[in-house]
């Protein structure tokens, strides 16, 4: 299997980085850390986020991590150490992030892989506008957020210890490392986030020439899930989950590979499981992530989009002399391709439909369940099936976000008409996968729950002045 050329430039960067950062602790000086990564990053793809109308690296963001800096510097707020888990438990409180949502990737595939291995994983834990990455004996803790016109927004915290606890000021936005690998063609080009699904040796290290998987909601079960440890049943389905591929196999029998970490309810033993805040890695977690990453993206395209056709088509006007409000008709389809880009995410276009129930390990499912939205028949669109799909009712959660509201009116109104012309059954193409019953169901929810959805109808597209 050929690897995928879109995961090129993230792959040489990390292939290079293992062999960089191998010297670096060999010579004992974490600064040699910091240089490796200047001198890679250069690997990733050029992207036009820092120009005009984004400006990504210059703007300043106000997602939930950004208030909590404002909160710590002004003395409102005091992240408290402890002396297991270090900052990990302070920043899941301050963010509101159950620790049941933790999930422990084995693979070398983030900046730290110089600590990851299959004995020492990475833990993710995450809520819907933040995701928090903790190495154990690493010296720094990697959070993203979501920022309603930025997309993905990446920070990093020292992992101080005991002594050095009063140094949270150290809590800092990265505007360049992170985008090597999200702010690609995987993150739909924007800043964003990713799920891979990979072939680890047993050091962690993928073995890339075996393929990789970006995956998400329309992913083949089998190919979920490789490079990470996954507590939970499934039935007759299998993944790639806690599994290691001998680091001299050529041909393997993967049927037979998946077999081997199907359907476990507890870590492996290899696993020091107090360095971690809990004892599970949730299958319905991992997959509720899979989704969520690329629906941020799939409403950060829409939002990057809009704001860049536009300020092309306003400086197209003036330089041919047309009328400001004029609107070209490539500029209404690549507005309206975005637009369908969210609709399809916002309604699983293309979900895998599972085979056999899915049942997690920890608490996560119900406290995922705790911040639901209810219509007046106490339906939600964070209510589980579990049995032949994810969610009960085929409509993302991501709809109630601030980065959905903050969306530009024009395309909120082509998202909301689109949405309604599936709903009401206007449209099928495409959208074969939702029931009668779903429509109905999730059009109803809508209607009562989410402001705007029935009224947003005299929106147009601006005037380009």
């Amino acid at each position: 299997m050929r690897p995928d050329p879109q995961d090129e430039a993230c792959n040489m960067f990390q292939s290079r980085f293992v062999e960089l950062t191998n010297a670096c602790f060999l010579a004992a000086a974490p600064s040699l850390m910091v240089a490796c990564l200047l001198v890679d990053s250069s690997l990733g793809q050029t992207t036009d986020y820092d120009k005009a109308p984004i400006r990504y690296s210059q703007t300043e963001s106000r997602d939930p991590v950004a208030k909590l800096i404002q909160q710590i510097e002004s003395g409102e707020t005091a992240l408290d150490w402890d002396s297991k888990h270090g900052w990990l438990p302070a920043l899941l409180k301050e963010l509101s992030i159950p620790a049941s949502s933790q999930l422990l990737v084995f693979s070398k595939t983030s900046l730290q892989i110089g600590h990851i291995s299959p004995t020492n994983p990475r833990a993710i834990y995450f809520n819907d506008n933040v995701y928090i990455g903790v190495v154990p004996h690493a010296e720094q803790i990697e959070i993203a957020a979501v920022d309603p016109q930025l997309g993905a927004v990446f920070y990093t915290l020292a992992a101080k210890n005991q002594n050095d606890q009063g140094e949270t000021s150290r809590l800092l936005r990265d505007n360049t490392n992170c985008l090597v690998c999200h702010g690609t063609r995987k993150t739909q080009n924007v800043p964003g986030f990713l799920v891979r699904s990979v072939f680890p040796d047993s050091t962690g290290q993928p073995r890339f020439e075996l393929g990789t998987t970006t995956t998400d909601v329309s992913t083949d079960f089998l190919d979920r899930f490789g490079g990470w440890y996954i507590t939970g049943t499934h039935g007759q389905m299998r993944h790639r989950g806690n599994l290691i591929v001998d680091a001299d196999a050529t041909n393997f029998d993967r049927n037979a590979l998946n077999e081997r970490g199907a359907n476990q309810v507890k870590l492996p033993a290899r696993i020091q499981k107090a360095k971690y805040v809990t004892d599970s890695s949730d299958i319905v977690a991992m997959m509720v992530l899979e989704h969520q990453s690329q629906m941020h993206n799939a409403i950060t395209k829409a939002s990057y989009s809009f704001r860049e056709t536009m300020a092309y088509q306003r400086t197209m006007n003036r330089v041919l002399d047309r009328d400001k409000d004029y609107i070209s008709a490539s500029t209404e389809r690549r507005i309206s391709s975005a637009a369908d880009n969210v609709v399809k995410h916002l309604l699983y276009v293309g979900e895998f439909q599972l085979q056999s129930p899915l049942e997690g390990t920890s608490s996560f499912s119900e406290d995922f369940q705790s911040n639901r939205v209810e219509d007046s028949r106490t339906r939600s669109l964070r209510d589980f099936d579990l049995a032949n799909r994810l969610f009960r009712f085929p409509c993302s959660y991501l709809i109630y976000s601030k980065s959905f509201d903050a969306l530009p009116p024009a395309m909120l109104k082509l998202i909301y008409d689109r949405l309604n012309s599936v709903l009401s059954g206007q449209q099928q193409d495409g959208f074969e996968h939702l029931s009668a019953a779903d429509r109905k169901a999730i059009q109803e929810i809508l209607r009562e729950t989410k402001p705007g959805f029935k009224d947003l109808s005299d929106a147009t597209l601006p005037p380009s002045s």
